[in-house]
């Protein structure tokens, strides 16, 4: 059987998935191209019951107001020490369903990692709405891509069952959380994890490429 490349999963809705999201484009480069980028989000209603019927289920819990505190501070903090600037987002009833799906069109039009890159900052950086259809075809057309297209992806039925074939992979990978980071059997669950990751899959590349000489 055949090794799966390494991955890391990602959602626009996680502060923590940003910062890692910008520690490994900037500090990491190499490794941001050597490893496949995979979406995690919580899915709405109809997706939720959807993966459910087929026994997938996703390990969403409600956050305590005491974690969400903590999580206020720890953000600000880890921000702080990137020299991020962050603006906390005011979205108080997200649909995930609108940027993920889009960012799956995206893809498919070969403009994935940009639309990476802008619905983050448009998320974390400039507090914009990314469950706003109207903003994420905004961004979709700052790409030179159909606004429509990527605003209306989450209405659209085939981009929809995608989204469920994308949601089947982090139940399969058993992750429970992002940023998550495989590489084989190591496993690596938040932004600090991120340099042992890294460290990781260096080294395989590097036995890679010493065993192809």
């Amino acid at each position: 059987m055949a090794r799966k490349p390494p991955r890391w999963y990602f959602s626009f809705g996680s502060a923590y998935s940003w910062m890692a999201y910008r520690d490994l484009v900037t500090r990491y480069p190499d490794v941001a191209e050597a490893i496949d980028w995979l979406p995690f989000w919580e899915p709405d209603d109809a997706h939720h019951d959807h993966l459910e019927a087929t026994g997938v289920q996703l390990p969403y819990v409600a956050m305590s107001r005491e974690k969400y505190l903590y999580v206020l501070q720890d953000v600000r903090r880890l921000a702080r020490e990137r020299e991020l600037r962050m603006v906390w987002p005011v979205d108080r009833e997200p649909r995930w369903e609108v940027s993920h799906l889009a960012y799956l069109v995206a893809e498919e039009h070969g403009h994935g990692r940009q639309f990476i890159d802008a619905a983050y900052r448009a998320r974390w950086e400039e507090g914009m709405d990314i469950s706003d259809p109207e903003v994420v075809g905004g961004l979709g057309a700052a790409l030179g891509l159909d606004p429509g297209l990527l605003g209306g992806a989450w209405q659209d039925p085939e981009v929809r069952s995608r989204g469920l074939k994308a949601l089947n992979a982090p139940y399969r990978d058993g992750v429970f959380g992002v940023p998550y980071f495989i590489d084989g059997f190591q496993r690596f669950w938040g932004v600090d994890r991120l340099p042992g990751f890294v460290s990781a899959v260096r080294h395989r590349m590097a036995a890679a490429t010493a065993g192809a000489h």
